[in-house]
């Protein structure tokens, strides 16, 4: 697929502070509302909560369900349990109380009151535990020290594969990634929960597998435009690769968008996170990994070139040697 007649030559470069400047603006407002909020809110998979299944007379839908239990406090998540046929509901409610017993009680009786009042249709309570948090400290500890063993893992392979400072670009990429989702997530009122943390995960892999394809055509351009500015090497290779990324964001930009748009309130904030990533992805491939790795590149030439030149150094004469058993031809003088 053509997605351009002639080769594009956009000077991307020269608007990379004012791009840096819009990320700066974000992740600053995100880090903001984080201050003030106290943190990023918990879904019911860090925060734990009740589980109540449900089993109706008839066949309910999701979405009714959901209706119904509008009035209840705090984040529901309704999805079918078990086989289509079953007519079962799994709800799930944040903890509301101290004690577990409290807290499992009062989840129950406020599910049961909200489905009375709706109409939806008759049902009855067929099981309910406490569920508590999915990842506890632990996990989480564990989750990242594996974020930063992986970027670490990026790191390396990326700065042995091109250069030292391809793969400190694409580190600060990801970085950027995850802190402008968060800072979105803040925004739009999103909470974390396990899909959110599988986006963020899957946006990763993403902005580092567009960030190496750019990086993999500057490495081949590096060969035939050594007279070239750096930077004007970096932003021809940005242009080059441009129409494949533009195919690939846009197809898996659809995807993501149709998910959002009719995924329903399970997938909302995955497919919201998604969204976000690759959009993010794209952009930060573009202005801000190559940006990091011409930064890097142009203070190492600075440095070298501000360096003094060593001083030459002029060969000296040996003085030559007799060979073994050749006689002087210089007389004797003669004693009178």
């Amino acid at each position: 697929m053509q997605l351009f007649k002639t080769q594009p030559d956009f000077d991307f470069i020269a608007w990379r502070w004012h791009a840096l400047l819009v990320s700066l603006v974000i992740v600053v407002a995100g880090a903001a509302l984080l201050f003030v909020r106290g943190g990023l809110p918990l879904g019911i998979d860090f925060s734990g909560g009740s589980l109540i299944v449900l089993e109706f007379d008839e066949p309910v839908t999701e979405d009714a369900v959901r209706d119904a239990l509008a009035p209840v406090e705090g984040e529901k998540i309704v999805q079918q349990y078990g086989d289509a046929g079953a007519n079962q509901m799994m709800v799930r409610l944040p903890q509301s109380g101290p004690e577990v017993g409290t807290s499992l009680e009062e989840g129950a009786e406020a599910v049961r009151s909200a489905l009375q009042a709706s109409g939806v249709g008759g049902f009855q309570v067929v099981g309910q535990e406490l569920v508590g948090p999915v990842i506890g400290q632990e996990l989480r500890q564990r989750g990242i020290y594996a974020f930063v063993f992986a970027m670490a893992g990026i790191l390396v392979y990326v700065g042995l594969r091109f250069r030292f400072s391809f793969g400190v670009g694409a580190i600060v990429a990801v970085a950027h990634d995850i802190m402008v989702t968060v800072s979105l997530l803040m925004m739009f009122g999103y909470e974390l929960s396990l899909n959110v943390v599988a986006a963020m995960l899957t946006i990763t892999g993403y902005s580092v597998n567009d960030s190496i394809v750019v990086f993999d055509r500057v490495r081949e351009n590096l060969r035939r435009m050594r007279r070239d500015r750096f930077d004007r090497l970096v932003n021809v290779s940005i242009n080059q690769t441009l129409a494949r990324t533009l195919i690939t964001s846009g197809t898996t930009g659809f995807a993501v968008l149709a998910l959002y748009v009719f995924g329903g309130e399970v997938l909302e904030g995955f497919a919201f996170t998604m969204l976000v990533g690759v959009i993010s992805g794209t952009y930060s491939t573009i202005f801000i990994a190559a940006s990091v790795a011409i930064l890097i590149t142009q203070g190492r030439a600075a440095r070298r070139s501000a360096q003094p030149p060593a001083p030459a150094r002029t060969p000296q004469r040996q003085p030559q040697s007799r060979r073994p058993g050749r006689k002087s031809r210089v007389p004797a003088r003669k004693s009178a």
